[in-house]
């Protein structure tokens, strides 16, 4: 039985982002849309984080660690849904920007060798 008919393509969404520039399967410009777009997801992160501190404590709203545990993983979710449907156009338009940075950027020239 032959499996690789049955792999698929790899989206930059499942490589850990540690291990995103160094995957082979992915081109430049997916690895710096990922990379944008997490970085739109982790400032989402903080915008969210910081809106809700400002709501106050009641005893219909009690605070403990375990709501803080859930609103910590509601705020993360709402995040990367926010990221990866494009809506803030953040992550987009960083993603332009780096790849305009990446082609205008020259090769380091290398210093040619000097005979005696």
């Amino acid at each position: 039985m032959e499996l690789s008919s049955l792999q698929r393509g790899v989206k930059p969404a499942e490589v850990p982002l540690d291990r995103l520039a160094g995957n082979a399967q992915l081109s430049q410009s997916k690895k710096v849309a990922e990379v944008s777009r997490q970085f739109e997801a982790v400032l989402l992160r903080q915008i969210l984080d910081n809106a809700q501190k400002t709501v106050f404590q009641s005893k219909t709203n009690p605070k403990s660690a375990t709501s803080g545990f859930y609103q910590d993983l509601i705020t993360s979710q709402l995040a990367e849904q926010i990221s990866q449907s494009g809506a803030l156009g953040l992550g987009r338009s960083l993603g332009r920007q780096l790849q305009h940075e990446l082609k205008t950027e020259r090769p380091a020239v290398t210093a040619a060798p000097t005979h005696p």
